[in-house]
Parts: C-alpha cells; structure tokens; sequence
C-alpha cells in the first residue's frame, strides 16, 4: 500500500488523471487503481514491466526526486507485511536479512503513525478533489497489530539470542507505538539491551549498544546515548568509523543493500560518499535531548577526517554555524558536546 501511494504521488507530479496514465502505459484503469491503492501490489509486478512503468514516468515528466522513494516504499511494504503476518521462520523476515533504511523507516512511520516523511511532504500535501487518503495510513487495527506483532518479534529473538538485525529493528520500529504501556515495555526491552551500554570502544555488541541508547533518547533519557558517546565512540577508532559507516548507511551516502551488520565490523571510509554523510548530518541535526549529542559528536568527527569539507559546501557550511550557535543559545547539549560545538564554530568561522 505505501508503494501505491508513492506511485500515486508519481503520478500527481506529473499531472496525469488515472485515465491518462493508464493509457499511456498500455493497461486497464482497474489494474493502475489496484497498484495505487495497495489491492494489486508492486511487488508482484515482473521486474521487466517495473522497470518500463519507471522509465516512462520518467518521460512524461514524474519528479526525479521521487523515484528513490519508490524503491523504499517497497521495502517498506514487506516490513508492513512481515509485522502484520510474521512468517513462521523469523529467518525469513525482512528485517532480519537487511539493514533498514531511513527512507524505509520513515514511510513505515508514514502508515502507522501518520508521519509524513519530509523529503515527500511537498508532493503528499497538494491539493485534491474528493475523498482522496492523504497519506498510505493503517486502520486502526492494522496498526495495533503491527505493533503488537513486532513486540512479539522482538521478545522472541531476544531471547534466542539473535544475532541479525531482527531485535534491534523491531525494536526501533516499536519505538513509534503511541500506546499507553509502550513506554514500559521499550523499558523492559532496553533492560536486556542496557550491559551492552557498559562495553567500551567498538564491540560485537556495539551496535545493540547503539540501537539502545538511541532507543533510550526517543524515550525521553538521554543519558544513555550521551555515555555512549563518551564510551563507545570517543578515542575509539573503530567505534568512531562504524557510527560513520552507519551514519553513512542510514542518511543515505552509501548503497542501502546490507544483509546485516557486519560492515561495521571492517568500516571503510572509501563506502561512502563524505560530502553527502556531511550534508545529511547537517540537514538532519535537531535538538532533541541526547540525539544532539550524537549529531554533534559525528559531525566534528567527519570534519576531523576530512578538513576539506568545510570549503567545498559553503552553504551546508553556513548552515552548520547558525545551527551551533543556535545549540549554544539553546543549552541543550551536554558540557563535552558544548565544547565541541565551540570548536567547530571557530574552525568553520575561518573558512566562511
């Protein structure tokens, strides 16, 4: 259903009626009405006519910018899929044999808690006629199932010890359940996470420890991601290179094809593209409590790897300064970040 709806917003860019399109690509109205609304699924469109029906959107003047997002929805289809119908063999669920990304994250946010994904909301808030959706939203007891299924999911791949990514992405995703007891619950699930807070430097566990803390933050306790900071990222070299490598990962500067998590067990710089991770930290940095601290913390890391980046951004540079100086006014990062946040002010002053 999200990727009809992407479709969809394909098609209102281009300033086609269903009609129109489905004319111009050879098929009946019913079968385009069935992609749009999730009745007929993408997924199941042959990889030959998929990639016809893109290419020629394309051609009659779809906005390029949505595309990408196509690819995503997809994915978010099967994570929609796998949460409302888990498969008997947890091994064969998406989230266990892929590394999310942010875009997938963001429209599954998009259909269960009605949080469009910014990078769509210019194209998701035209204007329409009728009693058009205005985004790919769950029923209501669709989305208590969701959730209620990735809890499940993820009780029972902790407690067998899992070692895909399946625990730590149900996790997040459960992260979004407006709930009453969910609060707790993520409590009770980080309780089992929280020793691996208590590792130094770069671990196999680094990236529970990671998911956790994170996790923590969108709880409203920062002080796990600030003492991850301090422990699992600061004078590590290898910690320092994989919240890089998945920085990298999540916001879009490197191909978002893992099977699982370790590429951040060997990170490579060469990965990724630094220009782009420095634009998509800069872009991405808010204040909330805890989440900043990370932000910063890897954005003066990036610098510090590649000095140059300052220069050959001006803009992204310019904005990185009103942000920290707003972060200063603010108050809102903790004493190490806040003279981080100072040396990078003064670092970036000499170069605008």
């Amino acid at each position: 259903m999200i990727s009809g709806y992407v479709l969809r917003l394909l098609r209102e860019s281009a300033a086609l009626p269903q009609s129109r399109l489905a004319e111009l690509l050879g098929v009946d109205l019913g079968t385009l009405q069935g992609w749009e609304s999730g009745r007929r699924p993408l997924g199941n469109v042959r990889g030959a006519e998929l990639l016809q029906l893109r290419r020629r959107l394309a051609a009659l003047g779809a906005a390029g910018a949505l595309f990408g997002w196509l690819d995503a929805a997809m994915d978010a289809d099967l994570v929609l899929a796998a949460a409302l119908q888990p498969p008997e063999d947890l091994a064969l669920h998406p989230l266990a044999g892929w590394v999310q990304s942010r875009e997938s994250a963001h429209l599954v946010a998009w259909a269960v808690r009605g949080i469009t994904p910014p990078g769509l909301a210019p194209y998701a808030a035209r204007t329409r006629r009728g009693p058009v959706p205005t985004g790919p939203h769950l029923s209501a007891a669709d989305r208590e199932a969701f959730f209620l299924n990735l809890r499940r999911t993820s009780e029972i791949a902790g407690s067998r010890g899992d070692r895909t990514p399946l625990r730590r992405q149900t996790l997040y995703l459960s992260s979004y359940d407006p709930a009453p007891d969910a609060e707790d619950w993520a409590a009770h699930a980080l309780a089992a996470m929280r020793p691996a807070l208590a590792l130094r430097g770069y671990t196999p566990r680094w990236i529970e420890a990671r998911t956790a803390a994170t996790v923590a933050a969108r709880q409203g306790d920062p002080e796990p991601l600030i003492h991850f900071v301090a422990t699992a990222l600061s004078g590590d070299q290898h910690g320092e290179l994989a919240n890089l490598g998945y920085w990298a990962y999540w916001l879009g500067a490197m191909p978002a094809d893992q099977a699982d998590d370790a590429f951040l067990d060997r990170p490579e710089s060469a990965a990724w593209n630094p220009l782009a991770l420095f634009r998509g930290l800069v872009g991405s940095m808010h204040p909330a409590p805890g989440t900043v601290d990370l932000y910063v913390h890897s954005v003066t890391t990036l610098l510090d790897l590649h000095p140059w980046l300052s220069a050959a951004d001006p803009a992204t540079t310019r904005h990185l300064l009103t942000l920290t100086a707003n972060l200063l006014d603010l108050r809102v990062v903790s004493s190490v970040s806040a003279r981080a946040l100072e040396s990078v002010h003064y670092r970036l002053q000499q170069t605008t």
